[in-house]
């Protein structure tokens, strides 16, 4: 009976990136079976279920429901369920991805227990301490048996901090992955009304040091206020930022129009007609970059420093958003430049690597 790999999905940012491997798997060699695990931190349909047929996976096979909390009450929860899952059925290794608390969890409670864990979209760094997502990627990193990196820089920094180099990969980028395989479905969606394709830009923020104090983000509506003067924007908001304007008791500015949270194909959709998009997201760094769109990422740093390089994304204070966002309309803006392994193949790569770790003699049959 081959093993049990399971695919700890914690979070919406996590699907994407699992849906690589998973349908990766599905072409593979039959050496393990693979099982989706969902912690329970983003459990309803907008920030969940909503995305696993636009991704092509199925209904979780296990859910542990656990949700809500603080950092470290939701992280030892998490931990305590999946210490219980694993007790009782135990997989041949457990795969994690991104930098969320329940990311966190399940690693730690894994190897707690003497499982393999592989860690999808390892090596990350913004140097950033304060930011819990940072402490999170770095912890995991720490911990895997298996560290799948995005590009060859990522990997030669984690082996630079002194990982073994043979549980070390650079396996491409798994967003690209899935939206390569997504983007004809999602160019099919209908805009939202009013909107036309090129005529408008998008805006997403959920960082707690953007949305979590009044004072932040009332700052950050000033600079959307002024930026949306020189272009429409579409604003598809986080849960989190949602509560944080009605607790602070601030309003959307005029010109950008408020969506709910959108589906994986209806969002990509809307950034793939989009003139430009204004972020503090991770994914949406990367997937600008596959789509040739102008980023523009609301942080002082990030830990995709190759989609500065590429030519798509730049860091922006919020005072000075809306001159770039003119900038941009002026048609100053270089034009995406390759980066090396995102190709689409990220899911292939890490399937061989788990042959190598968990198909004992079987390597060959993937030649």
């Amino acid at each position: 009976m081959v093993p049990e790999l399971h695919l700890v999905a914690a979070a919406r940012p996590n699907l994407p990136k699992l849906a690589a491997l998973w349908h990766a798997l599905a072409g593979a060699p039959p050496f393990c079976t693979p099982v989706i695990v969902q912690t329970g931190q983003h459990h309803d349909a907008a920030m969940f279920g909503g995305h696993l047929a636009d991704l092509g996976l199925p209904a979780p096979h296990v859910s542990l429901g656990v949700s809500g909390g603080g950092h470290a009450g939701l992280t030892g929860r998490t931990m305590m369920a999946c210490a219980d899952l694993w007790s009782a059925r135990r997989p041949g290794m457990v795969v994690v991805a991104g930098d969320v608390d329940g990311t966190l969890a399940a690693a730690l409670a894994a190897r707690k227990l003497g499982l393999p864990v592989a860690h999808l979209e390892a090596g990350l760094r913004c140097g950033d301490l304060d930011m819990p997502e940072e402490i999170n990627r770095r912890a995991v990193d720490a911990v895997s048996t298996l560290l799948w990196a995005p590009d060859e820089g990522t990997a030669a920094r984690l082996v630079a901090e002194g990982h073994d180099p043979q549980v070390v990969r650079a396996v491409g980028n798994t967003m690209i992955d899935s939206l390569r395989r997504a983007l004809p479905a999602a160019r099919a969606r209908a805009l939202p009304e009013a909107l036309q394709a090129g005529g408008y830009g998008v805006l997403t923020l959920h960082r707690p040091a953007n949305v979590d104090s009044r004072e932040a983000l009332s700052g950050l509506l000033e600079a959307v206020a002024e930026a949306a003067r020189h272009l429409p924007l579409a604003w598809p908001m986080h849960p989190r930022t949602a509560e944080r304007l009605l607790e602070f008791g601030l309003l959307v500015p005029e010109r950008v129009m408020r969506l709910p949270p959108l589906g994986y194909l209806d969002f990509l959709g809307l950034l793939a007609r989009a003139r430009l998009v204004a972020t503090d997201s991770g994914g949406v760094q990367e997937e600008a970059w596959a789509l040739d769109l102008p980023c523009l990422t609301l942080r002082p740093s990030t830990e995709r420093p190759v989609t500065l390089e590429a030519g798509t994304n730049r860091l922006v204070a919020p005072g000075s958003l809306a001159g770039a966002v003119a900038t941009l309309l002026a048609g100053d803006r270089p034009r995406a430049r390759p980066i090396p392994l995102w190709d689409g193949r990220a899911g292939e790569r890490m399937v061989a690597h788990l042959l190598e770790s968990m198909g004992a003699g079987m390597a060959g049959q993937t030649a």
